[in-house]
């Protein structure tokens, strides 16, 4: 007897398959692909297309016919113009980042750092800082705040594993507070009909309540001093090694090389790059990174085309922005330049510099390895109909419970990204059921698109498959299942202070637009107060060094 598992609960079978592997066996690559096989296989069984079916949907198969053509599979998603243009993104900063390595820029910058960042808790809070001030995409966040801040905070004992979560913390949380970012651009284009997604968008900045938790719990925990367990023991391994190693070579506990000689750390000398960097080989590619990835996306939402009023053409412009198309335009811009400053300035000569470009390749090849896996297991996922069946959950189970709507929102959404590894693929799944649910003048109706904006980027931050946890990872030098592992408290604190206080604001909103954020944010901010004491009372916080 045939059983149809497409649309049941068999559907998220093989995310939480790979999640389970990838923690029990502390290896992504064959956890993500045995999820793609186990999910290949229910839709074959599902269809009854025998083992040529299963073959083919793990490669590349075509569902549907018409208007309702679907494609799922390993080729399909490595042949998708997006996916290309994140691969390629990923690539040319990849090299941008070795060119500025090369050059001499980090060491530079690391020498210039050491002047004024101090101590340990300094180093911590120049990483969050810097993770804020790139708000334009978490991809690009993720890799220039680990090229830059890495080898400051190993020059002053900061683990990898703290880094990837202050990395993590500052990029998908800082971009979905920003107007001027990927993901604005891509929280609006889910919002249906005539209304104009960015500035509703924008009316939900403030309840949005993970993010900006997120961001003041990092700030807290740095300033008390204060570390989870999980994220202590990676300190006293790393303390240890150093001790026993006394400026040796090889981290024991991420099982990469810390390229101590390149950025001087431990002795505090110099980079041994052979090359006489400064401060603005580094500075001068990020900031050309920044002003042409955002003329790249907004070029790509139609900015230069004849308009009579510029102003708000710019901010429709990243509306309707491709953000792929967008950051490939500004990176290749910005590599270019680079190459062209460094040789002309004979900061490097032009062969070094375009061997930059297979080094800053091949130290990216894991993350798209990873990207390429996860992909294809959210494709599997996809063609299982995970997301219709979340959906009628949603639908059915909230609809006599309006006040607790954004919690149970906020709470699915976390569960629905985890599961998938997606936050965007959420947006697109519950951003128009609350905008069907609720009128345009129902206060419930921003709150709601709040919640699921958080509740995305928090399932997003804790899920293993997740493309940003990968960049994180990626941009640490941190194994990834470490970094997964040590950042779970810190994020299901944060969460259970905004599930907490998305309920407090279902009820607080009949008080009005004002009342409701100050008595919201009031409850919040004391419940995320009684957090960290109680945390602070019952966790010895982690010794460290010159704090």
């Amino acid at each position: 007897m045939d059983f149809n598992l497409i649309g049941t609960c068999w559907s998220l079978l093989p995310p939480v398959v790979a999640i389970a592997l990838a923690l029990k066996t502390k290896e992504v690559y064959s956890s993500l692909f045995i999820g793609i096989i186990l999910g290949a296989a229910l839709f074959s069984y599902s269809m009854g297309t025998g083992f040529e079916g299963f073959l083919s949907h793990l490669l590349n198969d075509t569902v549907g016919t018409g208007d309702n053509v679907k494609q799922y599979g390993l080729i399909h998603c490595l042949a998708d113009p997006w996916n290309v243009g994140i691969l390629v993104f990923l690539v040319v900063l990849g090299a941008i980042v070795s060119l500025m390595n090369k050059a001499g820029g980090s060491a530079a910058f690391g020498q210039w750092a050491s002047k004024h960042v101090k101590t340990k808790r300094g180093a911590q809070i120049a990483t969050i800082l810097l993770g804020i001030l790139i708000f334009i995409d978490d991809y690009f966040n993720c890799l220039t705040v680990g090229s830059v801040m890495r080898p400051i905070t190993q020059r002053h004992g900061v683990t990898k594993e703290k880094l990837a979560y202050l990395i993590d913390s500052t990029a998908a949380p800082v971009c979905v507070i920003s107007p001027i970012s990927s993901w604005a651009a891509a929280v609006s284009g889910f919002v249906t009909g005539d209304e104009n997604g960015l500035a509703l968008f924008c009316k939900a900045i403030p309840y949005n309540f993970y993010a900006l938790f997120t961001l003041l719990f990092m700030f807290a925990i740095v300033a008390i001093n204060f570390d989870f367990k999980s994220m202590s023991k990676y300190d006293a391994r790393w303390r240890e090694w150093y001790e026993r190693t006394n400026g040796g070579k090889i981290d024991e506990v991420s099982g990469t090389k810390l390229q101590l000689a390149e950025h001087g750390v431990g002795a505090g000398q110099p980079g041994k790059t052979g090359h006489r960097g400064t401060v603005a080989d580094l500075v001068l590619p990020i900031l050309m990174l920044i002003v042409f990835c955002t003329i790249g996306m907004v070029y790509s939402g139609g900015f230069f085309q004849p308009s009579s009023d510029n102003y708000h053409h710019f901010i429709d412009s990243f509306a309707a922005s491709n953000a792929s198309v967008g950051l490939v335009i500004g990176s290749l811009t910005a590599l270019i330049l680079s190459v062209a400053m460094f040789t002309v300035r004979k900061t490097l000569p032009f062969d070094e510099a375009m061997s930059s470009l297979i080094k800053g390749f091949e130290a990216m090849v894991p993350a798209i390895l990873i990207l390429t896996l996860a992909w294809t297991l959210k494709s599997m996922t996809d063609s299982l109909g995970a997301a219709a069946y979340v959906s009628d959950v949603v639908s059915s189970s909230a609809s006599h419970l309006q006040m607790l709507l954004p919690a149970i929102i906020f709470v699915v959404a976390a569960l629905l990204a985890f599961a998938t590894g997606t936050s965007w693929g959420t947006f697109g799944i519950l951003i128009p059921i609350c905008v069907a649910v609720f009128p345009a003048a129902a206060p419930l109706r921003v709150i709601s698109i709040s919640a699921c904006m958080a509740g995305a980027v928090c399932g997003d931050h804790i899920s293993p498959i997740s493309d940003t946890t990968i960049m994180a990872s990626a941009g640490a030098s941190c194994k990834h299942v470490h970094h997964v592992s040590s950042q779970l408290p810190y994020a299901l604190t944060v969460a259970t202070v905004s599930f907490f206080t998305f309920i407090v604001a279902g009820f607080a909103q009949s008080l009005g637009f004002v009342a409701g954020i100050a008595v919201s944010w009031t409850t919040g901010l004391l419940l995320l107060g009684a957090a960290l004491c109680f945390l602070k009372k019952h966790r010895r916080p982690t010794a460290q060094k010159s704090a």
